[in-house]
């Protein structure tokens, strides 16, 4: 779920550098095609028409990684993109957007939404036109989309979960998390909570509701670290978001010590930006679970045109080491994978997918 960067939200996730080919059927011969999970085509046309692209916010690296992809995804699966619309951080004025979009004509929609449950209103208005739409980054709690192109993440909350229990014998623990009203949010903080639970009691979980706001993740880790100065571990739902004020206000204290020496933090992030990369080179941060930008713009664009087709898809796992499942409210949802970034594999080609080449 996007949240904000200075005040504003933002989520930033993003890996995989991806070879893409696309033929007229939509096999996906470079990456691998979903036609395993493809149910059979109901009324459809050609896939043709102009597809709407509706972003949550330029203000981070991750989307405006997403954004540079988007075009070059576009053409590469044969779609005619409309030049993509910023939200500015406003649910309401994302809704005006996709309104906007369908006033245009637009045969389909491809919309990272803000909130999961504000976007129901548009992707109510999309239905009432006949105009399919697919989901990225974030599910929606309700409405109709033929897809949801998202990775898992429980997965995130997990594997940080794991990474720091197992380099952090006992001790405190917290956890910057994102917006609760996001579902990407509620995923990461109850997956990592219930990890440490069950496999790792012997830390103890500290909070921070920072709703993916840079400045609000400062001043409440500023405050925890004065209460809590034998601090031993923290996980980052957002990197893009929270790292630089997380490092800045660990500075300012005098508690950023590299990696393998003494009073050492492990920093464990959500993201897999160049910015988290670096960090991990300079010791500064242990790990990132990347997120990539690269497929969903791709998957995005190869989803709404197979639903401007009338294809439709079932559970199961793809060609492309993903897996489609159905969600509790209904939803199609093809979870993409998303691999943790350690500095033993920190300079691995495979993971730069943020930086568009």
């Amino acid at each position: 779920m996007p949240g904000r960067t200075a005040g504003k939200r933002t989520r930033v996730r993003i890996i995989g550098a991806v070879a893409v080919a696309a033929s007229a059927s939509l096999a996906l011969t470079a990456c691998g095609s979903t036609k395993d999970t493809a149910g059979s085509t109901s009324e459809g046309g050609d896939g043709s028409g102009k597809v709407g692209v509706v972003l949550p916010l330029l203000t981070s690296p991750f989307w405006q990684s997403y954004n540079d992809y988007v075009p070059k995804m576009a053409k590469s699966q044969g779609v005619d993109a409309l030049k993509t619309v910023n939200s500015n951080s406003d649910p309401s004025q994302q809704i005006t957007d996709i309104n906007n979009e369908l006033n245009q004509g637009v045969k389909g929609l491809v919309v990272a939404p803000l909130d999961s449950a504000a976007i129901e209103a548009g992707l109510d208005q999309a239905e009432r036109k006949g105009v399919p739409v697919v989901a990225v980054d974030v599910a929606p709690d309700k409405g109709k989309v033929a897809m949801v192109v998202r990775a898992n993440n429980v997965s995130y909350g997990e594997k940080a979960c794991q990474y720091l229990g197992e380099h952090i014998t006992s001790g405190k623990v917290v956890q910057i998390m994102g917006d609760l009203a996001s579902v990407n949010g509620r995923d990461r903080s109850e997956a990592f909570r219930a990890c440490v639970k069950k496999n790792f009691p012997k830390l103890k979980v500290l909070e921070i509701p920072a709703k993916w706001e840079s400045d609000t993740a400062a001043s409440q880790l500023s405050t925890l670290l004065n209460a809590n100065p034998d601090l031993k571990g923290i996980y980052m739902q957002a990197g893009g978001v929270y790292l630089a004020p997380t490092l800045q206000t660990l500075k300012s204290k005098g508690l950023l010590k590299k990696a393998g020496t003494a009073g050492h933090i492990a920093i464990v992030s959500n993201d897999g930006i160049p910015q988290e990369f670096d960090a991990i080179r300079k010791g500064e941060i242990d790990a990132t679970v990347s997120q990539p930008a690269d497929l969903y713009a791709q998957y995005g664009m190869y989803y709404i045109k197979a639903a401007m087709q009338g294809k439709t898809f079932k559970p199961g796992p793809t060609d492309h080491d993903s897996t489609i499942v159905k969600l509790p409210n209904g939803i199609l949802e093809d979870q993409l994978p998303a691999p943790l970034v350690t500095k033993d594999n920190v300079d691995d080609p495979k993971l730069w997918g943020n930086t568009v080449k």
